[in-house]
Formats: C-alpha cells, structure tokens, sequence
C-alpha cells in the first residue's frame, strides 16, 4: 500500500531522523496472532462482533491511534538548521506500523468486501470506510429485530420455544452493540402471551427474584 495522505500530517517539530523502522514486539505479537484472535473474516452479518475484535487487540497493545482518521502522522522530512531536508524516521516508523497492520486487517476480511477497502492507503482509512458502510446495515437491522421482539407472540410454540426465541431476538441485538433492558425483555414476553395465561403474568409481575431466559 501506498503512503497515507498528507492531510493528517502533524504540524510539529521533528528531529529525529537516521534510524531504519523496526517491527516491534506488539506489533509483532498483533501480526502473529490476529487471525487466531479474529476467527471469523468480516461478513455482512458479523461486522460488530469483528470491529470489537480488531479494536480491542489494537487498543491492548497501543495502536489504536492507527485507527483514527484524526490522529496525526509524523511529517514525511525533516528541514535542518542549516536547510537541508532529511528523511523523519518517525514518518519510516509511522509507515511501517500502519502498512503492516493494513494488511493484517484486510486479511480478517472476506473476499466479498475486500474489493471496498483494497484501494485504500492506510489502516485508519480501511477502518473508517467499513464503519460508513457497516453502521448504517447494522442499525437496521437493530431495528427490525427490535420490531420484532415488539411483535413476538406465544401462538403455537411451546413456551420453552416462545422464551427461546426471545432470548434469540435479544442475543442478536445486543451482538449488534445494541443492549436491552430486561425489564423491557420481560414486558415483551408478557405481551406476547394470550389470556389463558394470565395468571403466569401475574406471577412474573410480583416475583421478587429476576426471571433468567438462560
């Protein structure tokens, strides 16, 4: 991948210069076992649950700056006292982080979606791209499966089938990043049931010990 866009670039002093990049031990260890980490390659239908994975392995071992489309990037040279330019080794350092981490996410991509960010130059641009085009879906679908745990009724189901596949509804939800209260979770299922069970809602309303779906 090329090098990031200068529009970032930090507007403070530099004067490190003459050291060659290095791959440190973190970033070392990220490469190593990000795949392992992040079993699952990025899908349509999984996009939460792998930017919790990439994020949280970025943030335990400092990168999540890399991440950000507004953290600054070291400038590429260095202008001397006497004038002369040099190259910002800490731009060399800069770049071989955020290449290297580029390509350790696009490889937790799957090949359906890796044609969107493929183009892209750095990791907080890869990052940023999926987030635009992954929340939007996501959110979405929050509120078609909350739709339907508004809507969710006992009809012919057991009731061991009814309490499943509301716990269903609610763990796809709260997969989304999205939390439910389990007051609420109750109040659905509540809803839910017809009059011959009246008196379980009864029950379930005075119980002084919270209701498990577990």
């Amino acid at each position: 991948m090329a090098a990031s866009s200068s529009s970032h670039i930090s507007d403070r002093s530099e004067t490190t210069t003459g050291s060659s990049p290095v791959i440190s031990s973190s970033l070392k260890f990220v490469l190593s076992n990000l795949k392992n980490i992040v079993q699952n390659p990025l899908s349509p239908d999984n996009y939460p649950l792998w930017r919790s994975q990439i994020f949280k392995i970025c943030r335990a071992n400092n990168f999540d700056t890399f991440l950000d489309p507004n953290s600054s990037i070291p400038h590429q040279s260095i202008t001397q006292t006497d004038g002369t330019i040099t190259p910002n080794s800490s731009y060399a350092q800069w770049l071989l982080t955020d290449q290297n981490l580029a390509a350790a996410i696009c490889s937790t991509i799957s090949a359906s979606i890796l044609p969107y960010v493929l183009h892209l130059d750095s990791t907080s641009a890869i990052w940023q791209t999926l987030e635009t085009r992954f929340q939007s879906s996501c959110r979405s679908k929050v509120i078609q499966l909350k739709n339907e745990l508004y809507r969710i009724s006992l009809k012919n189901s057991t009731m061991a089938q009814y309490l499943n596949e509301v716990k269903l509804l609610v763990d796809q939800i709260e997969a989304a990043g999205y939390h439910v209260d389990f007051e609420d979770i109750i109040l659905h299922i509540l809803n839910g049931l017809p009059p011959a069970y009246q008196s379980f809602k009864t029950t379930i309303r005075t119980m002084t010990t919270p209701m498990s779906l577990d």
